[in-house]
């Protein structure tokens, strides 16, 4: 071959080149990136809420480039449950741990043997990561053997030796790389881990005694400042993106954040800057991440090729003031009822936004059921992964939402979980709160039903279409209604799986005080 013709032949192999390797960029599985903000109401972000008052144009953008979901639910109404659901697919009660949240000392809630979205992507090829607030539990090297570490001991202090690696923590559960830490910003102990290693050994102790940026009296590491975790978080998640955005294989990225839940503190760059309380400053920081996250994925190229999520983990805890949020006619729980820890949907209706460039449907609303339980059966459709009969038992797949294939629901019934371990169902317009009050936090509480003996049915039966505030009661006009979603529920409790497939077994079954009146 002479040279003008290998010249030629250089220039076609260029041109080829330059006309498909956007076509085959375009092919590779795309990068997932999961953002999981903490205690962000329904309400809270105007994309949401029109008449919001908090400013979010960063959540905003993301919907208008996306589409969001405006019936979207977290598997349980508090934090630790909601985020066993998300990595693993399975409903929260399913597992041990059948009523209120982990400690920051808590062994891990997720067992070995359990396959989590980051195992099931790490077979597809995919590199993965973690960074952010875990509160799933871990083994830390406990020298006080008799320390007691239920779940609902949230001030317990055990003596820790934090020279030495943690177990059964993220990396056990399929993630190359991580780094957090164990419980809330308002639990101790206040160390970050990274890849099962404590980055110091905490040298001191710390307490915040402040109404909203309190933090339970705890060791610190000197590299542990409550307020700059945030952004200490979202360094390393921006870090990560960089570096991956190189490489040839596609990464998965579940960065859980600390925020808005309290300790709720603003920087001084977003104090004041609301102009509602101090939680809207923070949820303002909040919507700050999500820009830093976004214009990293501009800046290396990737944006196109990303699903980006971003949902919250429950609704909005009373630490945000509602009163003082009232005096500027913001609500956080929006048209809904209840709050974080509820049965109502104020307590697991959160908004839930997927942007995908290149896939995805853009500007776009679905009034679909969704929960976060789904997320590991759309990575799953989305990589060409199988599932087995013993994972993601309670997982649907949403791709075809999210592109926009088709508009029919993916579920005929989703299971909500309050703090206390009540149960609901919802089908269609119809929900059933299996329960007397809101088995949380708000009027009428467990408690409050006890006190003052209040005289109140059983169950609660809610026709969402013409009651979306759970005002009217209507167990006594529809009682047929009423057995056939309490049917519904035994079944899928007792199935040990909502999905089809092999039935499965639920961990914990004996002394389950709660489905009593399910299953009976």
């Amino acid at each position: 071959m002479n040279k003008k013709k290998s010249t030629n032949f250089l220039l076609i192999l260029f041109n080829v080149f330059v006309a498909f390797g956007p076509i085959v960029s375009q092919d590779k599985s795309p990068n997932i990136i999961y953002i999981l903000a903490d205690d962000l109401g329904y309400g809270d972000v105007k994309a949401f809420n029109p008449d919001g008052k908090i400013p979010t144009p960063n959540m905003d953008a993301m919907a208008a480039n996306g589409i969001k979901f405006t019936d979207a639910h977290t598997s349980s109404a508090v934090c630790s449950p909601t985020r066993y659901g998300i990595l693993t697919g399975r409903y929260n009660w399913r597992s041990s741990l059948k009523s209120f949240v982990l400690s920051g000392y808590s062994k891990s809630l997720i067992k070995q043997e359990r396959t989590t979205v980051a195992e099931m992507l790490k077979t597809q090829g995919y590199a993965t990561a973690y960074v952010g607030k875990w509160h799933l539990g871990w083994d830390w090297a406990i020298e006080d053997k008799d320390a007691n570490l239920e779940h609902n001991k949230l001030n317990a202090n055990p003596k820790v030796d934090f020279a030495v690696p943690v177990k059964n923590g993220p990396s056990t559960h399929g993630f190359d790389y991580s780094f957090g830490f164990c419980g809330s910003l308002d639990m101790a102990p206040y160390v970050y881990i990274e890849n099962d290693m404590p980055t110091m050994v905490p040298t001191k102790t710390t307490i915040s005694v402040d109404e909203k940026g309190i933090w339970r009296k705890g060791p610190t590491s000197d590299d542990f400042v409550h307020a700059n975790v945030l952004q200490d978080l979202t360094d390393k998640a921006v870090g990560y993106i960089e570096k991956n955005a190189k490489e040839t294989s596609p990464f998965f990225l579940y960065f859980p954040l600390p925020a808005p839940h309290t300790p709720i503190l603003p920087t001084t760059e977003f104090l004041g800057k609301s102009n509602t309380n101090m939680y809207g400053d923070f949820v303002m920081q909040v919507d700050d991440v999500i820009r830093q996250i976004r214009e990293t994925l501009k800046s290396q190229g990737i944006s196109e090729n990303t699903l980006l999520v971003f949902t919250s983990d429950n609704g909005c805890s009373p630490k945000a003031d509602f009163k003082e949020l009232e005096k500027v006619d913001h609500d956080p729980s929006y048209v809904y009822r209840g709050t974080k820890a509820d049965i109502f949907e104020g307590g697991h209706r959160v908004p839930f936004i997927v942007e995908w460039p290149s896939k995805g449907l853009r500007n776009s609303s679905s009034d679909k059921v969704i929960c976060t339980t789904d997320f590991f059966a759309t990575c799953a459709e989305l990589t060409g992964y199988q599932i087995m009969d013993t994972e993601a038992e309670d997982s649907y797949s949403m791709l075809s939402l999210i592109k926009g294939d088709n508009d029919e629901a993916i579920r005929e019934y989703t299971v909500h979980h309050s703090i206390d371990g009540s149960f609901a169902i919802r089908q269609g317009n119809w929900k059933l709160n299996v329960c007397s009050g809101s088995g949380g936090w708000s009027y009428p509480r467990p408690q409050d039903v006890e006190k003052e003996k209040l005289d109140l049915p059983d169950m609660q039966l809610y026709n969402l279409k013409d009651d979306i505030g759970e005002t009217k009661n209507l167990i006594a006009a529809n009682p047929k209604k009423a057995k056939e979603l309490k049917k519904a529920l035994k079944k899928i409790i007792l199935d040990g799986r909502s999905t089809s497939g092999k039935n499965q077994e639920n961990d914990g079954m004996e002394g389950w005080k709660q489905i009593e009146m399910i299953v009976n």
